[in-house]
């Protein structure tokens, strides 16, 4: 089935939508998110480029935790040096999504007045690090890639060439856009778009690997060749570095006809696309739980006011123990 044949289902935002490159032995996903986005982010008192930032790592996650076959759970989480110290993004798969970031203030605003308040400013050093759990009693995977003054779109390339050694391009954007609510008046709205193309050819004669840099060799030492790319991966390639930020925020472009435009000499096809949502899985259940590890000098300590009060970080919700409600089930 073509481009051009398949419909949004349920309109065009909030998905993420499979597709496939034959020719090109090219596979990705196209992520496209509106309302969702824009829940999260403005239950969330953030400066306005950290926001940008954590738009940017909600579509990157999304991105990879709708290539998961098995229902699982996806989170991505960066800790770092920088002004923006902790992203995490939370993905209950197939598409349930919730995140947060923590930030300081003061220096967000001072890189923000020196004009650098880009992606890898914001970041700084430190670490990305992605984990796949299983569904229940399955297996728990991670990956890590070093942040060194990054952005998100670079340090997913260095973490599929380094973990996956899948030859990779991804693409993110994030702004806010006028929308118009339901009552007719014009607003601000958050939207972002991602984009994942992969080189994966059936024959595996196809992918070629980069011969390590020689390092401190003798100039006289005979080196090996270095592999050339592989024509069809540089015309992918290629093609997604043309794609703008208005085309994946656009919400008059759809990711079908986003695609039409990259591969029309080649023909694309597209699959079923996974719903995406705005869900956190917090619960009065959950938060006991946890209260129930904390030592008793803790839960004392957090009982001073005659109430304990928790807030979850993700969405907001405020959650109220009576002191006798919890630590009563613990040996």
């Amino acid at each position: 089935m073509s481009a051009e044949e398949v419909q949004p289902i349920e309109g065009p935002d909030d998905r993420a939508l499979p597709f496939q490159v034959d020719p090109l032995d090219v596979r990705g996903r196209v992520v496209t998110l509106g309302p969702a986005l824009d829940a999260i982010l403005a239950r969330h008192d953030l400066p306005r480029p950290v926001k940008v930032l954590l738009g940017e790592a909600v579509a990157l996650a999304s991105l990879l935790a709708t290539s998961l076959k098995d229902t699982g759970r996806f989170i991505m989480q960066a800790e770092t040096d920088g002004p923006v110290s902790l992203l995490v993004v939370d993905i209950r798969t197939p598409g349930q999504i919730r995140a947060t970031a923590t930030c300081n203030r003061e220096r967000v605003e001072a890189v923000t007045e020196a004009g650098r308040a880009s992606s890898a400013d914001l970041l700084g050093r430190g670490t990305l690090a992605m984990t796949i759990e299983q569904g229940r009693g399955g297996h728990r995977y991670q990956g890590f890639v070093p942040l060194e003054h990054e952005n998100l779109e670079a340090a997913a390339h260095a973490y599929f060439r380094q973990s996956e050694q899948i030859p990779t391009r991804v693409r993110l954007a994030v702004a806010e856009v006028m929308d118009r609510a339901e009552t007719g008046e014009a607003r601000q709205a958050w939207r972002a778009g991602g984009l994942i193309a992969q080189f994966l050819p059936r024959s595996p004669d196809r992918i070629k690997v980069r011969d390590l840099h020689p390092g401190d060799a003798p100039e006289e030492a005979e080196l090996p060749d270095a592999h050339k790319e592989d024509d069809a991966w540089v015309e992918a390639a290629a093609l997604v570095d043309t794609v703008e930020d208005v085309e994946l925020i656009d919400p008059s472009v759809p990711a079908e006809r986003l695609l039409v435009r990259l591969f029309h000499e080649r023909g694309v096809r597209v699959f079923d696309a996974t719903r995406l949502q705005d869900h956190c899985t917090c619960s009065r259940e959950r938060i006991e739980n946890v209260l129930e590890q904390l030592p008793p000098e803790e839960l004392a300590e957090a009982a001073a006011d005659g109430v304990i009060g928790v807030r979850c970080e993700f969405c907001g919700k405020e959650y109220r123990f009576a002191p006798d409600e919890v630590g009563t089930g613990r040996a």
